[in-house]
């Protein structure tokens, strides 16, 4: 008797696995649209983002996109986790800016990470076996979050950019990816994560790009004595996205500036 070719036998097991697979549409969330709180973004998008997606906010980091994540609180039940500071001073920038922290439950990942128990200052940066933790912790939480089974809340990742510069193997990174992914599907819920657009973009933020649902792109440019920061949205899974840019400025919030330019 002749011997099978593994990699037939191998692929023969897969497609029997795959047929035993049952896609129940009935248990897929209906996709509903999830305001942002700013009126014309939503209608730019078609009425708001598409319930269960993870958006990523590409920013310039001078262009003060975070103001962008204040505002997206006020539309509903926010989990907030901070990595670059202590809630404290982002809860601050919150109410400066006129918007209300009382949807605002903080993760604090910055004194997780920076700060013993104590509360003094520690040097973690380049400690790997501290890092993989950290990433542990963040997951560990997005778990806890899942379990309260609530649907129409936000995740916000302030920012995704304190991640990736982790000294962790690639494949962490991706994990939770993954796990934010499958939080975000679950729950029907927003994920935004924070990202820094500079000359340092690595191959794995490209594949984690390509993993989100929507990315909004901010940017800054100097026009004459002016400057004008714009946003883009060249993905918007499930929906078709538009391919102007508008003009913002920061103000009480993020004020969108209707006008056309003139060619």
């Amino acid at each position: 008797m002749t011997a099978e070719n593994p990699i037939k036998a191998i692929l023969k097991e897969q497609a029997k696995a795959a047929a035993q697979v049952e896609i129940n549409a009935d248990k897929i969330p209906e996709q509903l649209s999830r305001s942002t709180s700013i009126s014309i973004l939503d209608r730019t998008m078609g009425g708001g983002l598409p319930s269960g997606s993870v958006v990523y906010i590409l920013a310039d980091p001078k262009s003060m996109g975070e103001v962008f994540l204040y505002q997206f609180t006020q539309a509903r039940k926010t989990y907030y986790f901070s990595n670059e500071r202590r809630p404290t001073y982002v809860m601050r920038d919150i109410k400066n800016y006129g918007f209300k922290p009382d949807n605002v439950t903080f993760v604090d990942i910055y004194s997780a990470y920076y700060l013993t128990a104590q509360g003094e200052m520690v040097d973690n940066v380049g400690n790997e076996f501290v890092d993989a933790k950290i990433v542990e912790f963040t997951e560990n939480t997005l778990k806890k979050i899942l379990v309260q089974g609530e649907s129409d809340i936000n995740i916000i990742i302030d920012s995704f950019s304190f991640y990736l510069n982790l000294n962790v193997n690639p494949g962490i990174i991706k994990r939770l990816i993954n796990t934010i992914y499958e939080t975000s599907k679950t729950l029907n819920c927003l994920s935004f994560l924070y990202g820094l657009n500079d000359s340092n973009q690595n191959k794995l933020e490209g594949e984690i790009l390509k993993s989100c649902d929507v990315i909004f792109d901010v940017e800054l440019e100097k026009v004459g004595d002016k400057i004008i920061n714009r946003l883009s949205i060249p993905k918007l899974r499930g929906r078709v996205p538009t391919m102007e840019t508008v003009k913002f400025r920061v103000g009480d919030g993020i004020q969108i500036d209707t006008t056309k330019d003139i060619a």
